[in-house]
């Protein structure tokens, strides 16, 4: 829903319906993960996507019933499902897209889940998109909001309610987005009640430590792929917002001093990724020896091989277990025989993908089989990003 946040509010403000189509699950390779948005107003006009152009002219529809109907849909697109097929989805993906109207009666909190989204507070919110029986209390399209010390609406019934908050708060400290299945009553081990749950975080950081011309390209891919960006360096004449527009903030610290800083005030977490860019063993020395022993989503350092062979045994000197040390992306980046800057950001940024994704780094003409992870083949596959998004 981020990335259609501020059309889905204008038009909520002017009290004009809108279709919101939403993918809430996945099979096999789907061209869009659970989350991907598209809305359709009353008017015809139509942003975002669910499937990169495959079934939107399906989705496109449904969404125009919808708001006449006010009847909310769980739609699933797929080979198998001949009009999916003739859509065009033809990836070998299955998608379960649920489709709603949203007006302000029907979703009074958009206004505050729309402020907390683009001020960095964490909010989730948990819609009914299927049930198994017909109950009252509970139906698809009620919703229910959570945050991290409260929260609004319901979902029919006080018990689910308190089920569901409790399980969700979990769900949002760790960023994930998801299916949850309940009783009536809030009955985990039940599955009468299907509820999509999105969790909506602060990005996640990038931290570039050495204020140098590579750091300025990865600082712009970063912030292209969701991150909040920080570029570090203890030299001031150096470290300066002009030599890195695009970065969203520039600190002059130590870089060793300035991370164990973040990280004693809880401002890095798991999806967190650190740069380690500047060529000097009294900077980078220092700093890898703080970021390997913090549980973070991905460390690198860039230098040669005899650079890395070199730090390896400072690392060691300084404590670090084989363990920690293996978990050290250095020379960072994948082979991709970069040269310039810009290359090397790519470089760098594909194999934080790769990490994150758990994927090869090879070419996909040279592999068989599904090109995307199925969420239960990998842990990091149910985590929301980014953003990422």
């Amino acid at each position: 829903m981020r990335e259609v946040l501020k059309d889905l509010e204008r038009w909520w403000a002017d009290g004009i319906p809108v279709g919101m189509a939403t993918v809430v699950a996945t099979r096999h390779s789907a061209p869009r993960p659970a989350g991907a948005t598209m809305l359709v107003a009353a008017d015809g006009t139509a942003v975002g996507s669910v499937a990169g152009g495959c079934v939107e002219g399906a989705v496109y529809e449904l969404a125009q019933e919808v708001i006449e109907s006010r009847t909310a849909v769980l739609q699933r697109y797929g080979v198998s499902d001949y009009d999916a097929f003739t859509d065009g989805l033809t990836c070998g993906g299955i998608l379960d897209v649920f489709v709603e109207r949203v007006d302000r009666k029907s979703f009074p909190q958009l206004a505050a889940v729309s402020y907390a989204v683009r001020h960095g507070i964490a909010v989730a919110v948990v819609t009914c998109v299927a049930t198994s029986g017909e109950d009252p209390a509970c139906s698809p399209g009620r919703r229910l909001i959570v945050y991290a010390d409260h929260s609004d609406g319901s979902l029919g019934s006080a018990r689910l309610d308190a089920a569901v908050v409790a399980d969700v708060r979990g769900m949002l400290a760790a960023g994930r987005t998801g299916l949850l299945h309940y009783g009536y009553d809030g009955e985990r081990r039940r599955d009468e009640v299907t509820l999509y749950v999105a969790s909506h975080q602060a990005p996640p950081r990038m931290l570039v430590f050495g204020a140098i011309d590579f750091a300025a390209a990865v600082a712009r891919i970063g912030v292209f792929l969701g991150y909040r960006v920080t570029v570090c360096d203890a030299r001031a004449v150096f470290a300066t917002e002009r030599r890195f527009p695009e970065a969203h903030e520039v600190v002059v610290a130590w870089p060793d001093r300035y991370l164990q800083a973040e990280a004693n005030a809880g401002r890095v977490d798991e999806r967190t990724v650190v740069c380690v860019l500047t060529h000097d063993p009294k900077f980078d020395g220092p700093v890898l020896d703080v970021a390997l022993r913090l549980p973070l989503a991905y460390v690198g350092a860039m230098g040669s091989r005899r650079t890395h062979d070199d730090r390896l045994d400072r690392l060691r000197e300084l404590g670090l277990s084989e363990a920690e040390l293996g978990t050290l992306a250095s020379p960072i980046g994948l082979d991709l025989g970069a040269r310039t800057p810009e290359e090397t950001a790519v470089s760098i940024a594909a194999e934080i993908i790769a990490r994150r994704w758990n994927g090869s780094g090879e070419r996909l003409a040279s592999r068989t089989g599904r090109i995307h992870q199925d969420p239960q083949d990998h842990p990091a596959l149910t985590r929301a990003g980014a953003h990422v998004g």
